[in-house]
């Protein structure tokens, strides 16, 4: 775990992410607050990418929690087979539906605890939620950034809600909406688990870690 960078630093790193990438997007497909609460739930021990291609023919046919009750589990199960965990993401995706109906209206909640309260959804959940659909500076905390911010100093913690402390207190407000899209995306593409891109990476001078490769 590298030493907390200091404002300065950090500062200049989100800088260079916003210069590189402007207004960075999450990579989930979605047309509303349901079927992103679905996508990031279904996300979970799978790829954005498998997650889309699993869900561009269902939210087609079930894009409210009612559509999806109506389709049933085994209709959802039909359309996202292809992915991990696919018949316990299922059970969460009808479970979650009707509490919304039965308890929001159909409508999806806009605090992190009523989020949570929703089968298959956590913390991580959540957050994206929050921070995608309702513009709120929340910080969605997945390995990407978890391994990121322990390796350049950005945000180190032992757990993901260390991590999560640390972007919320360490982080300049201004790049606090899209800091976690900026991380992920870097993580995802550049500082990658196995063999980081280092010599292609924009903050490779302001990164604390150690074992850079060439």
């Amino acid at each position: 775990m590298a030493k907390q960078l200091d404002y300065h630093t950090i500062r200049e790193i989100f800088t260079r992410f916003q210069a590189a990438e402007a207004e960075p997007k999450g990579e989930l497909d979605h047309v509303n607050a349901y079927t992103l609460v679905v996508a990031v739930a279904l996300s979970a021990q799978a790829t954005d990418a498998g997650v889309n291609k699993a869900t561009k023919e269902l939210f087609k046919i079930a894009d409210t929690p009612e559509k999806m009750l109506a389709l049933g589990e085994e209709g959802v199960i039909e359309h996202i087979k292809t992915i991990g965990l696919y018949r316990n993401k299922a059970k969460n995706v009808i479970k979650l539906s009707r509490i919304l109906v039965e308890h929001y209206g159909g409508e999806v909640p806009n605090s992190r605890a009523a989020l949570e309260s929703l089968p298959g959804v956590g913390r991580k959940t959540a957050n994206v939620v929050l921070n995608m659909w309702w513009g709120h500076p929340s910080q969605a905390v997945d390995t990407h950034i978890f391994r990121f911010g322990n390796r350049s100093g950005v945000c180190p913690g032992k757990d993901v809600v260390a991590v999560e402390r640390a972007i919320e207190d360490h982080i300049p407000v201004d790049f606090q909406h899209h800091a976690h899209h900026w991380m992920i995306l870097h993580g995802r593409y550049t500082c990658v688990a196995r063999k980081p891109k280092c010599a292609a990476c924009l903050i490779r001078d302001l990164c604390q870690f150690e074992d850079k490769t060439e």
